[in-house]
Formats: C-alpha cells, structure tokens, sequence
C-alpha cells in the first residue's frame, strides 16, 4: 500500500535510510524537525509504502511552486524487484501533477548503481547539458555515508 508519509512515520523511514548502503544523511536537513519542516511545506506529497504495518519504501517529494523534486527514495532491499518503487513514483507524479508541476527533478549518486539504473528503466533522461552545483548554509549539516 503506498499512502502519504507523515511525520508518525519519521522513525520507521529513517531506520530504513540507515539500512540502505550509500545513503547520504544530513544532519539538520534529514533531522526529525528538518523532515517536519519538509512535511509541512509539502502536504500530503510525500509518501511511504508499507506493508504488514511496516514501513518499506519511502520518498521525500515536494516542489517550489515551479519544479517538483524527488530525495532520498528508496525501497528496503529484501522488497526490491516488485514494483514498490516505480508505484511511489507515480504517487508521487500524480500529486504533483495536481499542484500543476510539469517538470521534475532528482540527484542520485554516480555510484549509485542500482539506482541510476532504475531511473533509466522507468525512463527518466540522465542530463549531460548541466553541472549541479550545491552550497551548504549551515556547518553542522555533514553528510553521514551509510557503509
């Protein structure tokens, strides 16, 4: 079942960021209150999907008004393989088709494999016409590699 994720959800998503290999973490953003923040400011977009009451996959979705953004999805790896992800993707698109968003965003990892080639089986389009450029506001935000 995929449905929105609320901020009761933040301990079973976040014990799942820590069990996938290569996370990136950050400190304030991914924080209970930074992922409130998030929630609040994105109502009802983001979602979890959940099976036998436990949380399996998850994404962090919201938009500026303009452009939509997907972060930190993700499906438990012994749930992988089953469509889990590809349906909390289009959740996901639906709503943010309903704010009227028509163009929309992710970054995953150039090591990520497993990842980037999922993004290119649901076919999203790599772009190579841009540099990504990113500039940390506070110092205590590190990001925190799962290994």
């Amino acid at each position: 079942m995929i449905r929105a994720m609320t901020i009761a959800d933040y301990e079973q998503v976040h014990d799942l960021w820590m069990k996938i290999k290569g996370f990136a973490i950050r400190s304030i953003d991914d924080s209970r209150e930074g992922v409130t923040r998030f929630l609040e400011r994105n109502p009802g977009i983001s979602v979890v999907a959940v099976e036998d009451d436990h949380i399996v996959g998850a994404i962090l979705c919201g938009h500026d008004g303009r452009r939509g953004c997907l972060y930190h999805v993700c499906v438990d790896p012994d749930y992988r393989l089953r469509g889990i992800g590809k349906e909390m993707v289009v959740h996901c698109m639906e709503a943010l088709h309903k704010e009227k968003i028509s163009k929309v965003s992710l970054i995953a990892f150039t090591q990520n494999d497993i990842g980037n080639a999922f993004w290119k089986e649901i076919g999203w389009t790599k772009r190579e016409d841009l540099n990504y450029y990113d500039f940390t506001l506070e110092t205590k935000n590190i990001v925190k590699f799962n290994t």
